[in-house]
């Protein structure tokens, strides 16, 4: 494993001179943040050593490198996920390679379904923690101490200080936000509404297939993290709907410049 990731990331160093501390994984509700990264250099998913390649409609397979507003960053045009049939090793490894190119800081989006009776679709959820319930721990195996300690302490897995600052740009846009806790399970079937209810006395305000994994990953190597959802469908009891991935992208679509304009300004407020 060691070895991929070394092999990749020295791939990735042989064709960006300037490699930035920032990495964004561009999920469902953040794609058209694309349009606004300047002098962007794309690498395809398919030319990158080791790397998966995305199956879903919907997620493009790009990393790409340039300048979003005046900081460098990296950012991830589509994800992996565990169920498009990839083990966890090989849904985090774009993490892994982030962190020996030298991020320092992630931000993740997702799409959800809400839970919270509060949440209405189109909403912006901060994620504040996450409860996980994939079948599959990223971290199971072998541990490297180079890749970090074999026992990670997860007390405070999303950043206090960057939702901090998200909440501050929120309110100063007049952009409704909420906060929570965010679900991932394995997909790929939407929630039945008895798993909704279940998730919400468990804790969970929102439920989604991704970024648990990734957060876990980059956690263990030392990088602070940020999460956001965007409430595409609700779940909330009593009011459970038919819903389908075009309607979640749909819900996406709209919601995407609200969470674009959190993010972007977020990404270059903070100081690394």
């Amino acid at each position: 494993m060691l070895e991929k990731i070394n092999q990749t990331a020295d791939y990735i160093r042989s064709k960006v001179t300037d490699l930035p501390k920032t990495a964004i994984i561009l999920g469902t509700g953040l794609g058209a943040l694309v349009d606004h990264i300047e002098d962007k250099q794309y690498i395809p998913y398919t030319e990158i050593p080791n790397f998966p390649v995305s199956t879903v409609e919907g997620h493009s397979g790009n990393l790409i490198f340039g300048r979003l507003g005046n900081k460098r960053i990296m950012a991830m045009q589509g994800r992996f996920h565990f169920y498009e049939g990839y083990d966890m090793k090989q849904v985090t490894f774009p993490v892994r390679v982030m962190k020996a190119l030298g991020v320092k800081t992630l931000f993740v989006s997702n799409a959800a379904g809400g839970m919270n009776p509060e949440f209405m679709i189109g909403d912006i959820m901060i994620i504040t923690d996450h409860i996980n319930l994939f079948p599959e721990h990223p971290l199971r195996g072998k541990n490297y101490n180079e890749l970090g300690t074999r026992f990670p302490d997860m007390s405070e897995a999303y950043s206090k200080r960057l939702i901090k600052h998200a909440m501050e740009i929120a309110e100063e846009k007049g952009i409704r936000v909420m906060h929570g806790v965010y679900v991932g399970t394995q997909g790929p079937t939407f929630e039945t509404p008895a798993e909704y209810k279940y998730f919400h006395i468990i804790g969970g305000d929102a439920v989604g297939m991704s970024t648990v994994p990734e957060v876990i990953v980059a956690r263990h190597g030392g990088m602070e993290v940020f999460g956001v959802s965007v409430i595409t469908d609700l779940g909330v009891e009593g009011i459970v709907e038919e819903v389908s991935h075009e309607e979640v992208q749909k819900a996406a679509a709209k919601a995407q410049p609200k969470m674009m304009e959190i993010m972007t300004e977020l990404v270059n407020r903070f100081e690394e």
